[in-house]
């Protein structure tokens, strides 16, 4: 069985591999010292990688379980956000000063505050990754960056998972622009996909359309589909630390506004097999138990605005490209790792599907 090691380390390796293959990325015109909290998942590989290929110097604060990933390229400080585990966050504490910090893995709201008051007077700016999941959507599908947020979870409870996810970071949210004002810069990304994705959400369909045959969709074809290439996303926050850019980001893409169905047939154009979709409705897909990955349960379409970032740099990979490098990407991986996808629908489970139609 590969370990989690090798697969981070073959994303890291593919995210350098792609790279030869685009111009040369230009320095930046000043070097900044770049604080990464968190950066062996899915996102920090392609920060981190983007910021060292801008010349910038990286420091980067976790658990320690994989050191070494980035050579001597990265100084590693080891610890934990919630300051009751081991030695919390110790390796922070000091004078010593950054000029950014980007905020990764802040999901629970007292770590986010005990982060933010230990750094807010050591650092110009502070980058902390949101989520599109923040919004309250009750009152209508549309927002930009002044839409209301979800309340505050009960105090007492740390849990992140299910439905206390977009309430649990909506309050990390608010911690961050209260604490550091204009200091403070947030991104707020609907689902993020390519290559390195841990989630395995996107790669289903990737894949899934790779192989052809009959497919069952999402419900909803007509409603709204968001979603940011992870390299999109992550050189906009390199490029926002670089400009010492303030404010909140709907950090949304595609270039064009596009619909489940769209999705679907822009997948299936990269498949060269036959292919045949299917378009269950919502309650079909739950009395089934098939997991349509990446498209949520909703009553209404929703979309987040992206407008201020595009006009702040944001720019765009096409769908195309994005298809094409995560299954490179995913059969660059050990085949272990390809054998034990998380939470994909079974063979049998789609074909449960169909025949019910």
């Amino acid at each position: 069985m590969a370990t989690r090691r090798q697969f981070i380390g073959a994303g890291v390796t593919f995210a350098g591999a792609g790279m030869l293959g685009l111009p040369a990325i230009a320095p930046a015109r000043e070097p900044l010292d770049m604080l990464f909290l968190g950066g062996t998942g899915f996102i920090g590989p392609h920060q981190i990688n983007y910021a060292l290929a801008r010349g910038h110097r990286v420091a980067m604060f976790n658990r320690g379980r994989n050191a070494g990933l980035y050579g001597n390229a990265v100084e590693e400080l080891i610890g934990n956000r919630d300051t009751k585990i081991d030695q919390g966050l110790e390796a922070l504490e000091g004078m010593r000063r950054w000029d950014v910090v980007v905020d990764n893995s802040g999901y629970v709201p007292r770590h986010v505050r005990d982060s933010v008051e230990l750094l807010k007077d050591r650092c110009n700016r502070y980058i902390y990754v949101s989520t599109r999941g923040v919004y309250d959507f009750s009152q209508g599908g549309w927002v930009d960056e002044s839409g209301p947020l979800l309340p505050a979870p009960d105090p007492y409870t740390e849990d992140t998972s299910g439905d206390l996810y977009g309430p649990q970071k909506a309050e990390c949210d608010r911690i961050v622009q209260n604490l550091l004002g204009d200091r403070a810069t947030i991104l707020r990304p609907p689902y993020i996909v390519g290559p390195g994705d841990t989630t395995d959400r996107f790669t289903y369909w990737v894949e899934r359309f790779h192989r052809g045959g009959d497919i069952v969709c999402p419900a909803g074809p007509g409603m709204e589909a968001q979603w940011i290439d992870a390299r999109d996303f992550c050189e906009f926050i390199v490029h926002l630390a670089e400009s010492d850019a303030p404010g909140i980001f709907n950090v949304a893409g595609p270039a064009s506004p596009m619909t489940n169905e769209e999705l679907m047939l822009g997948l299936r154009a990269f498949s060269a097999a036959p292919t045949r979709l299917y378009w269950p409705t919502q309650a079909e897909l739950d009395e089934a138990g098939f997991n349509t990955l990446m498209f949520a349960s909703r009553p209404v379409s929703v979309h987040v605005e992206p407008a201020r970032a595009v006009a702040a740099g944001l720019a765009y990979r096409s769908l195309a490209t994005t298809v094409l490098e995560t299954h490179q990407w995913w059969q660059s991986l050990p085949a272990d790792r390809r054998a034990n996808p998380r939470r994909w629908p079974t063979a049998e489970q789609e074909r449960a599907v169909i025949a019910s139609l």
